[in-house]
């Protein structure tokens, strides 16, 4: 059983699998941006941010371009991809999950978020050392 596991994670598919399922919030977020722009827009405008369309194209651009550089890891680059994304997904907690200006039970709910947060972004730092070593 053990060297059937072994094979498996051994894989190209695999690991290629991994990926695409580590970044499929962010391909989903980013291609439902590029068809509900204003969507993203207000919701800049609602976490109070400055310029909130140049901020709509950075976000879709980072979850697109980030997504893709750990998926493909063009040039040794998924490092790339996965440090954008862990910085985009760890700047969301205080911009956009801040659980602790809450009350219960939002202040509980926002607190699952940014723990689930932290876990994508701890999957973003394998993600990122992965990278370095294919």
């Amino acid at each position: 059983m053990n060297d059937i596991i072994i094979s498996l994670l051994d894989h190209p598919a695999f690991l290629i699998a991994a990926k695409i399922v580590l970044t499929s919030f962010f391909w989903i977020a980013g291609i439902f941006g590029l068809f509900n722009f204003k969507v993203i827009v207000q919701e800049m405008i609602d976490v109070h941010l400055p310029s909130p369309r140049l901020f709509a194209v950075v976000t879709i651009a980072c979850q697109l371009v980030g997504a893709g550089l750990i998926v493909f890891n063009p040039a040794g680059l998924g490092w790339l991809g996965a440090g954008a994304l862990g910085v985009f997904t760890a700047l969301t907690i205080p911009i956009g999950h801040p659980f602790w200006k809450f009350e219960e039970p939002k202040k509980t709910y926002e607190f699952y978020i940014v723990l689930e947060h932290v876990t994508v972004v701890g999957g973003l730092m394998l993600a990122a050392i992965l990278s370095v070593h294919q």
